[in-house]
């Protein structure tokens, strides 16, 4: 398979739930080319500028459920791959990113002041345009753009969570995932997640709903 530009990305990612198929054989690479144009391949040396990729392999065992999670949860779906077209990232991913933040919870805050679906920072909310980071249209169209900058600044999937949890500066001063177990256990819990919608419960019901 050829490297894939953001729309037809959208499309791709059903590789993930293909049958039959080696956890060695369904692994793709996501991350950013030298154009910083977000690009999924499962021949990352064929892309020129390819950077940092991370693999995303089918796991033998399909992703059980996350904890907790219920029907209720999927009403923002159409917000979220809405997002996904329009930033050329996998809805799957804002989802994941979504319910590690808030559980799904629209009037969530945390300790630090995040707020949101997406858990926006005040100063975050304000540069992305964001004016009410309770509005759930708002906050996941914030989010998932702010994601897509992390993907395309970082070319590494797992290196752009981080940052989304610790900060951009963070994971630059630490040349990686900085060592903090809060930053660790949240870029493996998104991932999770982000395999569980893929595989087991794609966004907005289908996999054809992100095409």
């Amino acid at each position: 398979m050829k490297a894939l530009t953001p729309t037809a990305l959208l499309c791709s990612l059903a590789i993930l739930g293909l049958p039959h198929r080696s956890a060695r054989a369904a692994e793709i690479f996501l991350g950013a080319d030298s154009n910083g144009v977000i690009t999924i391949t499962d021949s990352p040396s064929a892309v020129p500028g390819f950077r940092a990729h991370t693999p995303i392999a089918r796991p033998q065992v399909p992703p059980s459920a996350p904890r907790g999670y219920k029907a209720s949860m999927d009403r923002y779906d159409e917000l979220i791959v809405g997002a996904g077209q329009r930033y050329g990232v996998p809805p799957a991913l804002v989802k994941a990113v979504c319910l590690a933040e808030s559980a799904m919870n629209p009037l969530a805050v945390s300790h630090a002041g995040a707020q949101g679906l997406m858990q926006l920072m005040p100063g975050t909310a304000g540069d992305l345009d964001v004016s009410d980071p309770f509005d759930p249209a708002q906050s996941i169209d914030g989010g998932a753009r702010y994601l897509a900058r992390q993907v395309r600044s970082f070319g590494n999937v797992s290196l752009a969570l981080a940052a989304y949890n610790a900060g951009p500066a963070t994971v630059q001063a630490a040349g990686g995932i900085p060592s903090i177990t809060e930053t660790q256990l949240y870029v493996e819990k998104v991932l999770g997640f982000y395999r569980f919608f893929s595989e087991r419960h794609p966004v907005g019901g289908s996999r054809d709903s992100a095409s």
